[in-house]
């Protein structure tokens, strides 16, 4: 099969095999050779056929149990709320691992990764789903559940899976490996040939797979073509950076893990090039665009920066930082763009901050979150010290007044102006479904698993939803309703395009000003916001060139116009404007 495909690519294929597996490379071929048409997942010869996105792209970041609803199963309960909900506004779901797993991380300690959890649906659902709305899958790469089968084989001695895991000798310096978490990076477990240490970089539930196996990788590939087969377009490769080990490294971002995704990039364009992968590597900004590579590995990468730095500036009133950074931000490798969020089913990233704020801010922002209601989450140094990693709260909640006992209108312009200025980021906006209702901390959730994470990731029964969603009065409803709103209005214009061009205005440090402008040229839009609780009168027009060709715009928020002859603009507290 590989014959019928291009030789330049197979050639490239091979040579990452040879830089991976040395020796094996040549039998690893030959097994792609074999796995070519697995699933119905064949070559394709349209070349022509790439990924493309437009300013209508829009992803939904979800748990497939997120909605249920008596003894319907959650999934098709879900596809019934999207159809009634945010058919059209958004276009693309990201269902979070939907594979039976154990209780360490809500799906991602996989037992299973070729089922779907019984207690969300079957695969039919997922198909179903597949027919109205593109779908990202999760590949969790680097680690499975320790109630795993493979992992069972392993305590056993059972081959494969016998090798499909790192052990190490407790007594090896580690000190060079860089930890997400502050639990042991080891953990001991019995096998046939007595106690053994395996690696376990998240927790004791999550070991950690041997991908300098080719076993394990073949394994893996062929689940991905399974995926494929089940309607995936856009694979997400889970905590991707810390997938290769090499002692007396930091175990993060090195060559090999590099290569895995390269390989990954060019399977892809053999087998489904209209498909795209996604890398999420939560660490400092220049650390995560590298796995755009030279345009040759992630189609896409989480703005990680973007999360925790807007929610500083709308806590403080300062853009100085975000408007730094985002001028910072350089032209992207063609056929890549950026995923932008404000939240996800994780908690809110402090590493992407690092070197872009003072440490004193960052102190601050502790201080504010646990104020509010938040958790933080913290991660093992080097030296045996623990350094914050995570904000655990939810991002309506870390742009509260504090202490109010329900949210403030303030609160929610505030809240509004944050999701607004992610919608007009150059790349394509991605909406966790707890942001898209403004939902609030889930106390009890962190009550009843013990985990902090959980304080973002409630779960909503169908009927109450849809009551909260149709009394016009609560927060939840006035969220969803303006957010579908501005989705509708984006989804119209083309200078939102990913690949738009992007410039970032400084007018002062209480307002954050963004032009885009479409591919062709033909359409620029304006969105200014202001950072505030206070009424603005800004004199615009000489900071900014686009205002002077025209003295006719339109602000496409509030579609009022907006005569540029005097040059001054009034903002409402949080207030934004798309001027076009």
């Amino acid at each position: 099969m590989l014959k019928y495909s291009s030789t330049d690519r197979v050639l490239r294929i091979q040579k990452r095999l040879e830089y991976l597996y040395s020796d094996q490379a040549s039998s690893c071929l030959e097994r792609l050779e074999q796995l070519i048409g697995r699933y119905g997942v064949g070559i394709k010869t349209n070349t022509d056929n790439q990924p493309s996105w437009d300013q209508h792209d829009a992803f939904l970041i979800t748990y497939g149990d997120m909605v249920s609803a008596g003894a319907e199963t959650p999934l098709s309960t879900f596809k019934r709320f999207l159809d009634e909900r945010v058919l059209g506004a958004l276009n693309t779901v990201h269902i979070l691992p939907f594979y039976p797993y154990s209780s360490s991380d809500d799906g991602f300690s996989v037992i299973d990764y070729r089922a779907v959890n019984s207690d969300y649906g079957t695969w039919d659902d997922i198909e179903t789903l597949s027919q109205t709305y593109r779908l990202m899958f999760d590949l969790v790469v680097n680690h499975v559940s320790s109630k795993s089968p493979w992992f069972k084989d392993y305590q056993t001695g059972m081959a494969p899976a016998r090798h499909y895991f790192i052990e190490m000798d407790p007594d090896t310096d580690l000190s060079e490996v860089t930890r997400p978490r502050s639990s042991p990076l080891l953990t001991p477990t019995q096998t046939p040939d007595g106690e053994k240490h395996v690696w376990t970089t998240f927790s004791e539930d999550q070991i950690d797979l041997n991908v300098q196996n080719p076993d394990l990788f073949f394994e893996m590939l062929d689940i991905l073509f399974y995926y494929i087969s089940k309607g995936a377009r856009v694979i997400r490769l889970d905590a991707i950076a810390f997938l290769w080990k090499k002692i007396g490294t930091t175990c993060l971002h090195l060559p090999e893990t590099h290569e895995v995704v390269k390989l990954l990039r060019d399977i892809f364009e053999l087998v489904a090039p209209d498909a795209m992968i996604i890398t999420e590597t939560n660490v400092p900004h220049e650390e995560n665009i590298s796995y755009f590579g030279d345009g040759d590995e992630a189609h896409m990468v989480y703005q990680f920066s973007l999360p925790p730095l807007l929610m500083h500036a709308l806590q403080t009133g300062d853009t100085t930082y975000l408007t730094t950074w985002a001028n910072s931000l350089g032209d992207l490798p063609p056929k890549c763009t950026y995923f932008n969020f404000t939240s996800s089913h994780d908690g809110i990233g402090v590493r992407p901050l690092q070197g872009l704020i003072p440490d004193k801010e960052v102190k601050a922002i502790l201080k504010r979150v646990e104020a509010l209601g938040g958790v933080i989450s913290m991660k093992q140094n080097s030296d045996g010290s623990e350094s914050p990693y995570e904000l655990n709260i939810t991002y309506f909640n870390a742009l509260g007044d504090g202490g109010e006992k329900e949210p403030s209108d303030l609160h929610i312009a505030r809240f509004m102006c944050s999701q607004t200025v992610a919608l007009a980021f150059q790349g394509i906006p991605a909406v966790y479904f707890n942001c898209l209702i403004g939902a609030q901390n889930n106390l009890a959730g962190i009550k009843k698993t013990g985990r902090a994470r959980t304080i973002n990731r409630g779960k909503w029964d169908y009927a109450e939803l849809n009551d909260h969603l149709d009394n016009k009065n609560t927060v939840h409803a006035q969220v969803y309703h303006e957010y579908i709103r501005l989705l509708e209005i984006r989804k119209q214009h083309s200078a939102f395009h990913p690949d738009g061009l992007q410039k970032i205005w400084k007018i002062n440090s209480e307002i954050f000003v963004l032009e885009r402008t479409s591919p062709d040229g033909s359409e620029t839009i304006l969105s200014m916001s202001n950072f505030t609780s206070k009424t603005l009168e800004i004199e615009v027009r000489n900071h900014i060139p686009s205002l002077a060709k025209s003295r006719k715009w339109i602000d496409l928020i509030s579609d009022k116009p907006w005569d540029s002859k005097n040059g001054t603009l009034t903002l409402k507290p949080y207030q934004t404007y798309w001027l076009t």
